[in-house]
């Protein structure tokens, strides 16, 4: 597999990434033989970069990581783990920490339950508004001097949060959704990354499943994050989406391959600085989305594709209005 490097001073990386998260949370039951079974064929497949979270299933997932790492390959992969978001016994979301001290807090038991000497890529999993930026890179620089951690990762903040915490120490790269029919990161944030440098990590590639070709009328209202509160899932919206799912199919037909395989290779051809994300949870769709790393989308298909499903094409908001007042990225 080919490889990308994520900014100028983080780590090289394969072309593809496999986000982890809904192995443990968020997209319903998860079957833990078969998560591990992914995890390690990823591996195999060359796959390097390896997301988690610390509040994935309140530790599940990094517990599942170290079992899949188990039996060796930790020097093959690149594990980036997002931090700060609390949850309480319910599994409720109750805010963001990322004072200095927690920072350090939170690396600590994450350490521990990955099973790791030191965690290549750390990041906030959202900016706390209560604490500048400035205190929370600084808090994992001083975990880099430790040796506890590699680069500093950002995740969903916009153009003047980078640039404050990039001043502070050189971030590698930037975690932010980005799709055919998620395109923000296009409005002045993409250019801000790539003036200074710092990389894309672009999750829900597939939207969350609703662009992978796999999400049909009838999955509406399912009892996961999607079905009870994605606006994008509900009602209309989603059969707006959907008939641009359609668009798409006829599209990947003609060039012999899946609605996945074509959203997620839209994604990596949008620059060589950026790596997709995608959260496959079985073998079945981890070697779908590997093969997008042999499509090789020409200028024609690109336009094609554009005109299919233009930039502002999508109908409803990625994220319900709690979520995404949290979004730094959405402030532009």
């Amino acid at each position: 597999m080919q490889t990308r490097k994520l900014g100028h001073t983080g780590p090289q990386v394969a072309q593809l990434g496999l986000g982890l998260m809904g192995m443990s949370d968020l997209y319903g039951p998860a079957d833990r033989s078969e998560s591990l079974a992914t995890i390690r064929a990823a591996m195999d497949a060359g796959v390097t970069l390896l997301d988690t979270g610390d509040f994935y299933g309140m530790g599940h997932n990094e517990l599942l990581l170290n079992e899949a790492l188990a039996a060796g390959g930790r020097d093959r992969v690149q594990i980036s783990v997002k931090f700060g978001a609390m949850r309480d016994p319910s599994g409720n979301w109750i805010g963001i920490d990322t004072r200095p001290a927690a920072v350090k807090n939170f690396a600590a038991y994450s350490l521990k339950r990955l099973g790791v000497e030191h965690i290549d890529i750390y990041r906030p999993a959202r900016l706390d508004p209560n604490v500048p930026i400035e205190d929370t890179v600084g808090a994992i620089a001083e975990l880099i001097q430790a040796g506890k951690v590699k680069h500093i990762g950002l995740s969903e903040v916009g153009s003047e949060t980078l640039r404050r915490a990039h001043a502070v120490h050189p971030i590698a790269d930037l975690q932010i959704e980005y799709s055919m029919i998620s395109r923000g990161i296009e409005n002045g944030i993409l250019q801000t990354c790539r003036e200074l440098g710092i990389g894309i990590t672009a999750y829900g590639v597939l939207s969350r499943g609703l662009i992978s070709g796999h999400w049909s009328k009838q999955r509406e209202g399912e009892a996961d994050f999607r079905g009870l509160a994605s606006p994008r899932f509900q009602g209309e919206n989603l059969d707006r989406n959907l008939a641009l799912v359609e668009k798409l199919r006829a599209i990947a037909g003609e060039l012999n391959v899946s609605v996945a395989q074509v959203a997620i290779a839209w994604v990596a051809a949008q620059g060589e600085d950026i790596v997709p994300l995608v959260g496959a949870r079985t073998r079945v769709r981890l070697e779908e989305a590997l093969a997008s790393t042999r499509l090789q989308l020409s200028a024609t298909d690109l336009a094609r594709l554009e005109q299919a499903v233009p930039a502002d094409a999508a109908a409803g908001d990625r994220y319900g209005a709690h979520s995404a007042s949290s979004l730094d990225s959405e402030r532009g």
